[in-house]
């Protein structure tokens, strides 16, 4: 089940496995870690880093299963995104900047992979706390801690602030594209409201705003690949729920499961299109099965020791074979630990492509 783990730098809060060849055994670890400087009046400073790794699970030598491979040190990074086109990772970090970064591979192996930057922008005063990309990776949306959200337009050679408006009242955890509409937004709070905006309009048109369902902040919002009228959400109230997105304007609300833990991130399995991950925060990481049912847990893995925020699936270069490739990256916050290992109920199931 465990491929192998590494203890971070700093406190480790987002993983992200790269969608795209030939780096898709390549795995993106972030931290934030809070400083505080001595002096007449303390100081805070939040630090970061983004540390790529390679990732190879069938590896017979252990060694080779988890090795750090690049490491980029920057500000305190709350998210960050591959792009859908290239391997490209977007970066929301805590000195309200997006940072821009492109995979490469210097010399042709695994010992040449570094980060190089491309480019940044100043998107706020506040703290950007989460990236999203549309479809055509030429817009991002980016969530921000005063309670607002911003539309990023990506040029040649620079990022411009396309849109930005006080969408919410307080931290915005999450923001989405609609994967087939992607002139919709959909966003999360800690004012506990889900919120879906147009963005054709200028400003921003919201579409609904739900803030009855959400008993606590919103943290994560998704949509299901192959079932684009599925939306889910997770909640600090420790729910994750399953929406119905046919009727816009009054979102229903089909089925919720508590995960005993706030659900803080959800990504949908990259070629079963049923079975979610989901970091619970204060309860481990969660499978879940999310089909025509009720929501069921599969499987749950608790050998994390503090906040559970980070989680992501590898994209399998073997999917077309009938034994059980699935990959997991998860990581904690307190314990600064990076963990990568494999689900032990995936083999031969149904939903399996």
């Amino acid at each position: 089940m465990d491929v192998g783990s590494c203890h971070l730098g700093g406190n480790a809060d987002a993983v992200e496995f790269c969608p795209h060849r030939p780096f898709r055994h390549i795995l993106a670890a972030a931290t934030y870690t809070l400083q505080e400087e001595a002096g007449e009046e303390q100081q805070q400073d939040r630090a970061g880093t983004v540390s790529l790794f390679s990732v190879n699970a069938g590896a017979e030598d252990e060694s080779r299963r988890l090795r750090l491979l690049h490491s980029v040190e920057t500000a305190g990074v709350f998210d960050m995104k591959w792009s859908p086109t290239a391997p490209l990772l977007a970066q929301a970090d805590a000195h309200g900047r997006l940072v821009l970064r492109r995979l490469e591979q210097e010399d042709g192996s695994d010992e040449g992979v570094v980060l190089t930057d491309v480019c940044a922008g100043d998107v706020s005063s506040s703290m950007c706390l989460y990236v999203d990309w549309n479809q055509n990776a030429d817009s991002l949306s980016v969530g921000l801690s005063d309670g607002s959200l911003s539309v990023i337009s990506m040029r040649e050679d620079h990022l411009e602030v396309s849109e930005q408006w006080a969408a919410h009242q307080y931290e915005v955890w999450t923001c989405y594209f609609d994967r087939a509409r992607p002139h919709l937004l959909y966003s999360g709070s800690d004012d506990c409201s889900f919120s879906c905006w147009d963005l054709r309009e200028s400003p921003s048109n919201a579409v609904f705003q739900n803030k009855k369902s959400h008993t606590m902040g919103v943290c994560c919002i998704t949509q299901n690949p192959m079932e684009g009228n599925m939306l889910v959400t997770g909640s600090y109230d420790e729910y994750l729920r399953v929406w119905d997105m046919r009727s816009m304007v009054k979102p229903v609300n089909e089925k919720s499961l508590n995960l005993g833990g706030g659900v803080w991130r959800i990504k949908y399995h990259p070629s079963i299109p049923d079975v979610i991950l989901a970091a619970c925060m204060h309860n481990g990481f969660a499978i879940v099965k999310v089909g025509t049912g009720d929501p069921t847990v599969m499987e749950t893995y608790c050998k994390h020791e503090s906040l559970a925020y980070g989680a992501d699936w590898q994209t399998s270069e073997v999917a077309e074979h009938n034994t059980d490739s699935s990959v997991v990256a998860t990581c904690s916050f307190y314990d600064r630990l990076l963990r990568v290992w494999q689900p032990e109920n995936l083999v031969n199931h149904p939903s399996k492509s």
